[in-house]
């Protein structure tokens, strides 16, 4: 497995173990350790420590759905090429697992997309359901990467560099509208719509 298809960070963070107390700061309130960084490569570590030790480094900040690791898209997408993962909106921020999660696999009836690698079933037409998943097929199969650097060498060889990083950026943009708008405002009357005949009269009052 070349070092162009996965960067030599990523296996340490979908190893890591997140969410415990900093040893150094574990009376403080924000202690848990949920960031790691890319640059030191090492353990989890909490908003204190990024503060004195990881100033002007790459960190991510890694955060919790249902008891799993999961990482905003935003914060991956610039380091990491993502294609192929599931993604979930989860608090209005669209993220995706760090590693394949322990719950049945998907049954047969009715599924139409299944991770490759572990069988959960998926809601869209996505290859795996986690980054942990990406990571074995490419280690299988060697047809996916994880390195930015590769991926747009491949894509400014073909001359389609830029256009595909656009498109990409349109495509993810519209699919986030459709989330957001679900109820769509009702559009105003046409100016040339019809309207009632005449004025209303009310009947005069009795005597």
């Amino acid at each position: 497995m070349g070092t162009m298809l996965v960067p030599p960070w990523l296996e340490p963070l979908l190893n890591t173990s997140f969410f415990s107390v900093c040893r150094t700061h574990g009376d403080a309130a924000r202690s848990e350790c949920n960031m790691y960084c890319l640059d030191c490569n090492d353990n989890a570590f909490c908003f204190y420590c990024r503060s004195s030790k990881h100033k002007d480094h790459q960190v991510i900040q890694i955060r919790r759905s249902s008891y799993h690791d999961v990482v905003r898209v935003s914060e991956i997408q610039n380091v990491l090429d993502i294609d192929g993962v599931q993604t979930y909106v989860i608090n209005s921020a669209r993220v995706l697992f760090l590693n394949e999660r322990p719950q049945p696999k998907a049954g047969k009836g009715g599924v139409v997309h299944i991770c490759e690698i572990c069988g959960r079933s998926l809601l869209d037409p996505f290859r795996f359901c986690s980054l942990g998943c990406k990571l074995v097929g490419i280690k299988r199969n060697g047809d996916a990467r994880f390195s930015l650097d590769a991926k747009n060498e491949v894509a400014m060889g073909r001359g389609e560099g830029m256009s595909r990083r656009v498109m990409s950026r349109e495509k993810e943009e519209l699919r986030e509208g459709s989330q957001q708008d679900i109820y769509p405002p009702t559009p105003p009357p046409p100016p040339n719509a019809r309207r009632r005949k005449g004025i209303p009269h009310r009947a005069p009052f009795g005597s």
